[in-house]
Parts: C-alpha cells; sequence; structure tokens
C-alpha cells in the first residue's frame, strides 16, 4: 500500500522541492492548502486514507484524529503546536513532532520591527497620509529603554543582541531553570512588568501561560508601555488589552497573533487607536519557509520510518 501524506502548509506546492524530496522518498503526497478556518469535518475527510501529515496551525482535536485510523505522523513546520492535541495523538499511536527555533532569526527581525514601529507610529503615520492628513506626532527612540522578553526560547534569544544593539536593557522572565547571558537580567514577571517600556511575548501557550497578561498584569505595566506579541494570541486576555489601551493603562500593542485568526469582523481588537494587529507573518521570510519546509520534510520521513528527531508527545 503506498503512503500517502497530506501537506496543509500554505506556502508548499505541488512540484517544489519539499514535494520532490518526499516523492524521491516514496511517499504520494496530497496538497491541500490551510486558507483560513477549516471546520472539523472538512479537515476529517483531508485525513481519510492519510499515513502523515506536514502541517500549518490547523485544529487537530481528538475528534479529528480519531477519524484518521490510517496517520502514524504529523509535523508542524513552525514551533507551536498547541492546535494538535499532542495527548490524543499519543493514545492512539501518532507522533507529533515540531521544529524547534526553526524561524527564530526571522522572528527576532519581526520583533524589532514591530519595537520601531509602534515607539515611532509609523502605520498610524502613514494611515494618516493615505487618509490626506499629515500626522507629525512625536514617537520615541528605542536607545535607553528598557525591553521586557517573556520567555526564553530560540527567538527571545536572538532579540537580545538586536535590542543590545538599538542600546536597550534586556530584563526577561522564564521557567527554564538554567539561564546564564550577561546581556539579560533575569526576573520575576511583576517586576519585569513594572519596569519594561516595551514587553514581547515569546513563550509557548500551555495551562499556565493561557490568559497570562491580563487586567492584573496590564496594571502593572507603564502606562507608556507597548505590548507586542509574536507567540500566540491566547496568551493574551483580548479584552481586558482593549479596556488597557482605551483607559490609558498602557500605551498600545502590536500583535501578529490573536486567539481567533484571521482576525474576526466582531473582534474588539478592531478600531482601537493604539492597537495594530497583523497576520502571523513574525516567521514568514523566504528563507524560513525554504529550511522549514525541507527540515520539516525531512522529520516526516524520518517519523513514519519510526525515529523522530523531534517529537513533542
Amino acid at each position: 500500500m503506498t503512503t500517502r501524506v497530506l501537506i496543509t502548509t500554505d506556502y508548499l506546492r505541488p512540484g517544489d522541492d519539499v514535494d520532490l524530496y518526499l516523492r524521491s522518498s516514496g511517499l504520494e503526497t496530497v496538497h491541500l492548502p490551510m486558507a483560513g478556518r477549516r471546520d472539523p469535518g472538512q479537515l476529517a475527510a483531508a485525513l481519510a486514507g492519510i499515513d502523515g501529515a506536514l502541517v500549518a496551525n490547523e485544529p487537530l482535536t481528538a475528534d479529528v484524529l480519531a477519524g484518521a485510523p490510517r496517520l502514524r505522523a504529523i509535523v508542524r513546520t513552525g514551533v507551536g503546536y498547541d492546535s494538535i492535541d499532542v495527548v490524543a495523538a499519543a493514545h492512539l499511536g501518532i507522533t507529533v513532532s515540531n521544529l524547534p527555533g526553526i524561524n527564530a532569526n526571522a522572528v527576532a527581525e519581526y520583533t524589532v520591527g514591530l519595537l520601531l514601529a509602534g515607539a515611532r507610529r509609523l502605520v498610524q503615520s502613514a494611515h494618516g497620509v493615505a487618509q490626506g492628513n499629515w500626522p507629525r506626532e512625536d514617537g520615541h527612540e528605542l536607545r535607553g529603554s528598557t525591553l521586557g522578553l517573556i520567555g526564553y526560547g530560540a527567538s527571545a534569544r536572538a532579540v537580545v543582541p538586536l535590542a543590545r544593539a538599538f542600546g536597550m536593557s534586556v530584563v526577561c522572565t522564564t521557567s527554564v531553570p538554567t539561564r546564564s547571558d550577561p546581556a539579560v537580567r533575569f526576573v520575576a514577571l511583576p517586576e519585569l512588568l513594572a519596569t519594561s517600556d516595551y514587553v514581547s511575548v515569546h513563550t509557548a501557550l500551555t495551562e499556565r501561560t493561557h490568559g497570562l497578561l491580563d487586567e492584573s498584569a496590564f496594571k502593572q505595566m507603564k502606562p507608556n508601555a507597548l505590548l507586542i506579541n509574536t507567540a500566540r494570541g491566547a496568551i493574551v486576555d483580548e479584552d481586558a488589552l482593549v479596556a488597557a489601551v482605551r483607559t490609558g493603562e498602557i500605551a498600545g500593542a502590536a500583535l501578529d497573533v490573536v486567539s481567533d485568526e484571521p482576525l474576526p469582523p466582531s473582534s474588539p481588537l478592531r478600531g482601537v487607536d493604539g492597537i495594530v494587529v497583523y497576520s502571523h507573518m513574525a516567521g514568514q521570510t523566504a528563507e524560513a519557509r525554504a529550511v522549514a519546509g525541507r527540515r520539516g520534510a525531512e522529520e516526516l520521513v524520518a517519523a513514519l520510518a519510526g525515529r523522530p528527531r523531534f517529537p513533542v508527545n
């Protein structure tokens, strides 16, 4: 029986290098790019007769996985895997892998881009010009300010030298027991929130971090503080964030991720001066995509052979 693999990552295409590699490894490829929301019935149908999957941010729930009896391996072409029920997958004998650190440089550069755009209000300025105005509000320099990193994974570590090059001080809160970086001062979360001019989220979404930045957290932050989130939307309580920005508890937010993607028309984040929402593009450079596609394909081949290198379950 031919081993069939489903590919949903939207930048991977039939006939590209990844497709050719998988096919040269004896696999039959099925492409179904993820574009927007896909209901569980569509996912279940897509996984019918599939042995392995190279996936984007698909909601692979226990029910969806239970309806895919041939499925043996899932590989995320990225770092986060919170959209996959890894416990249910393990019970069903399905290995789940991610690609740790695969897009760290891309995320780090993007984070600094959001810092600059927020500090200098670049989006608001361009929007004003497009509407026929000529906004001249001043912004802030990064030099001399404090950047607080929530999490100390690969992307956060890649941010540190970039922030230091701009003359920023860096503090970090992390649950990682071993931490040594002379360029970073490690502090508890309350101190980070109270002392940082910019708070950048780089932690995984877990039960502990779900809603971590809530009403209480925003009350601890500086009124001039800007929140940057390139991790996962659900780490931020979005209703609390909107209230904090509108009342001036914090200055604003630059969000590359939101709890419900794509951003619904009814989202409270829309139309709030000071909050800018981007389209989950932090890790999406041509260079990062090329590496992630190839490494993901290699991991899928290894996992189907019973030798996954980066299993998370």
